[in-house]
Parts: C-alpha cells; sequence; structure tokens
C-alpha cells in the first residue's frame, strides 16, 4: 500500500484520574496496516487518513462499493483534501454500474483538481475519460495530451488513447498508442492483452506473442489462460490449447472460467479430434461447474444426435432454451424432430 501512516492514541495508566504530577499518560504510537484498519476506524471514525487508506485499499481492489463509502465519508469530513477528493471522483467514475450523474460529477472534481494543480497528470487523465465517456473525443483527447506534454511518460495516458482509439475503429493508431504503453511499462499486464486482442481480431497470429508474455507477467491469471489457450484453438494449435485448457479447468479460480475450460477442451474433442464421448464428458462437467452453460447444453445435444440418442439431444435443447428462449441454434436443431420448419 502506498498510503502509510501512523495514528496516535493515549492508553491512560490509572482507571481514574491521575494523581500524581510524575504520572503521565502512556502514549502508543500504532501503524496504520491494511490487516487494522477496521479495528482503528472504530477507534478513529472520523479520520479522514485512514478513511482515504482504506477506501483505497478497495478501489485498487475493485470493491467499488466500499471505495465509494470511505471516499464519501472522508469527504464530507474534508472536502478540501485533493486525495480525498480524487478517490471520491475515481469511485464514481470507475464503478462498473456508473450513471450520467455520476460521470458529471466526478467531471466537475476532476475539473476542481486540475484548477488546484494544473500539473497533476492523473487526474488530467481521469478527466479525459469522462468526456470518453461522452463521446466528447475531441475534448477527451485535449485533456490527456495536456498530460503527455507533463509527462511524456505516462502510461495511462497511451492506455486511455488507445482505447479511445479502439472506440473511433482507428485500430492502426490503437496498436501504436498501447505498443507505447508496454514501452513504458514493459510488465504492464492488460497492455499485452488487448495488443493481442486486436491482432487476434485481425487474424494474425502476431497475437500469440503478446498473449504469451502477458501469460508470463501473471502465470495464474485465468485471464491470460484463456486468452492464449483461445488463440492457439483459432490457430489450430490443439495440443498446446487443450494443456492450457485443462490448466483453467483445474484452477482454484472462479467457476466462469473452469466452466469455460472445460467447454472448449469438449469442443476440441467434438469438432477437431471427433472424438464424441469424450465430448460429452467435458461439457457434462462444465455444466456441472456453470448450471446455466446454455452452448454446453446445445453443443452436448449435438452430441447425443450424431450418436442417434435423438431423446437425450431434444433434452438437451429443452434445457438450453430453458436458460435461454431466445438461443436459436437449439430451438432450430428441436424443430427439425417437431416437424417445424
Amino acid at each position: 500500500m502506498k498510503n502509510a501512516f501512523y495514528v496516535v492514541f493515549i492508553v491512560v495508566s490509572s482507571a481514574i484520574g491521575l494523581t500524581s504530577c510524575e504520572e503521565q499518560p502512556k502514549v502508543e504510537v500504532v501503524k496504520a496496516t491494511p490487516s487494522n484498519l477496521d479495528s482503528l476506524l472504530n477507534l478513529y471514525p472520523d479520520s479522514v487518513e485512514l478513511l482515504l487508506m482504506r477506501g483505497t485499499i478497495a478501489f485498487e481492489d475493485y470493491r467499488y462499493p466500499e471505495a465509494l463509502a470511505d471516499a464519501a465519508r472522508a469527504f464530507r469530513l474534508d472536502s478540501n483534501n485533493m486525495e480525498v477528493r480524487m478517490l471520491f471522483a475515481q469511485c464514481q467514475n470507475d464503478k462498473p454500474d456508473r450513471t450520467v450523474a455520476d460521470v458529471a460529477s466526478a467531471q466537475r472534481h476532476f475539473k476542481y483538481i486540475v484548477k488546484k494543480q494544473p500539473e497533476n497528470t492523473k487526474a488530467l487523465v481521469a478527466l479525459a475519460t469522462t468526456y470518453g465517456y461522452q463521446q466528447d473525443f475531441d475534448t477527451a483527447f485535449k485533456y490527456v495530451n495536456k498530460a503527455l506534454r507533463i509527462d511524456p511518460k505516462n502510461r495511462d495516458a497511451y492506455v486511455f488513447k488507445g482505447t479511445m482509439y479502439l472506440l473511433m475503429e482507428d485500430f492502426k493508431s490503437a496498436k501504436s498508442s498501447y505498443e507505447t504503453a508496454i514501452q513504458q511499462d514493459p510488465e504492464f499486464f492488460v497492455g499485452y492483452l488487448r495488443l493481442g486482442a486486436i491482432y487476434q481480431a485481425e487474424n494474425d497470429s502476431i497475437c500469440l506473442e503478446y498473449f504469451t508474455t502477458a501469460h508470463k507477467l501473471e502465470p495464474k491469471n485465468p485471464e491470460g489462460i484463456y486468452a492464449l489457450a483461445y488463440a492457439h484453438e483459432q490457430f489450430n494449435h490443439f495440443t498446446k490449447a487443450k494443456a492450457l485448457y485443462r490448466e483453467m479447468a483445474q484452477s482454484d479460480t472462479s467457476d466462469y472460467y473452469i466452466s469455460r475450460g472445460l467447454f472448449h477442451i469438449a469442443y476440441i474433442h467434438q469438432f477437431q479430434e471427433n472424438k464424441i464421448d469424450s465430448a460429452i464428458y467435458y461439457y457434462t462437467s462444465a455444466i456441472e461447474t456453470d448450471g446455466i452453460y446454455v452452448e454446453a447444453y446445445h453443443n452436448r445435444g449435438m452430441c447425443y444426435e450424431s450418436k442417434g440418442n435423438i431423446e437425450a439431444a431434444l433434452k438437451n435443447y429443452a434445457k438450453a432454451l430453458d436458460i435461454n428462449p431466445g438461443f436459436n441454434l437449439s430451438r432450430e436443431a428441436a424443430e427439425k424432430y417437431r416437424g417445424v420448419q
């Protein structure tokens, strides 16, 4: 944690008032750490520094409701504190369920910070993002370029420019911006993923290099494993793809990634290797992990259909449609056996 500070509290040595001038209250200096923040805030609920520290930790862990609660309280206690105002605005601006009003409020706070601290590149980039959300790309670029004039090596500024270029479908400029971002920070995991995704969409096998680097940087990150595995599958490297999917399926990560690993192993067995029984096994494992995996039900139905077990196939198609009535692949597959064209 970047922010470390100390809280001083007084422990009185006698139960009642001190009677001797030689007796003094015992002063203990306590360092605030992530592990003792909650207990310290119980003692000092109006400590702006403690609220800022806990809110920042929550923000960096993507726990936006908790971060926003601490930031809002700290802001009410000290609206002149620029760090507090920055955190409060970031929480409003970055939370996934942000509203138009949230972005507008964050924008006002970022403008205030920039007015007070014109060289604050973090605030300038954040201000640019609010205009990006509002589709005002000209103003967004004005602020992000101002940040880069102050700090030409600002990684986050290049990341933001890359994101804007993607929205504008200027893929050449997007790649250039992300390339510059990873030049500034060669260990920038997300930058490699985004570059890989752009090249992958262009069906360019160079994406494997970017995904491989991301995987080396964070070998346990399921998003990196998934991206590399899928790219290998896309370029017909099925042995490598299956090995990575097994790594996903055997990890202790979320059910989402485990079930996707199992699904893709089944998919390769079904469509590339014609191992239908193995495909059914892995689709079933994916469904046991994620009971509403529509595509797994549908593909398992296809496997049963290819084996001539129409009853089992129809049950799987029906289950897929129960979960998602708009899943037309299952509807069309089932209608073949109901006389409906």
